[in-house]
């Protein structure tokens, strides 16, 4: 179900209920990044969580597409790193995605499920597995090399043998980004477009549009 956004004859939001399984905002990002697929960085976005003091923590993470059949972003990480720490804390995060051909911007805020080696749902496992076959050599052989964020390691630590390309290695994560809140706004127009996408307690997305 979805609710949709139009305006009356007085310029007033009104909500229409829609029968939608794949969230209302999904076809204005698959059309951005048809849009910008010429451009190697519109595969990136900007992924923020929070410190364990509470102070934000923000780095760029590779787009590695939707879990078939839901709203979920896929996005892969090191077991080791810090964001994992974070993750476990707070499984509240934020992604902000410009797309500088056609002057999009997504921020989609949503919770982050880590699917590492012990994950028991076995249809997520193989969704790890999946994606780990999924990435190229010098993908997989990061996740060979010395613990990341600790003193730099000898040069011998960044030349392991190439791992399985079917067996994911142990500190291999699947992260699942799922939406609740998506603010999308197109630069393009006077003035410009913004729409706000507000998943419910009931699964209903509300739509509406607001003020840039």
């Amino acid at each position: 179900m979805g609710h949709w956004a139009w305006e009356n004859n007085f310029g007033s939001p009104v909500l229409l209920i829609v029968n939608m399984a794949i969230a209302p905002w999904r076809s204005y990002l698959a059309s951005a990044l048809k849009k910008n697929r010429t451009q190697p960085h519109s595969r990136y976005f900007q992924l923020a969580t929070v410190r364990s003091d509470g102070t934000p923590a923000n780095r760029t993470v590779v787009f590695r597409g939707f879990l078939e059949d839901s709203n979920k972003l896929k996005i892969i990480t090191d077991a080791r790193s810090q964001k994992i720490t974070e993750i476990y804390i707070r499984q509240w995060g934020e992604i902000c995605w410009y797309f500088t051909n056609s002057r999009e911007q997504f921020r989609i805020a949503g919770n982050i499920i880590v699917i590492d080696a012990n994950y028991e749902n076995s249809q997520l496992q193989r969704a790890r597995e999946l994606t780990w076959q999924e990435l190229s050599d010098n993908a997989r052989i990061q996740f060979a090399w010395a613990h990341p964020g600790k003193p730099r390691a000898n040069p011998e630590a960044f030349s392991p043998p190439q791992p399985d390309e079917n067996k994911p290695l142990d500190n291999f994560c699947l992260l699942l980004f799922e939406p609740v809140k998506v603010d999308y706004l197109r630069l393009r127009g006077e003035p410009q477009n913004r729409t706000l996408y507000v998943l419910d307690e009931k699964g209903i997305w509300d739509v509406v549009e607001v003020n840039p």
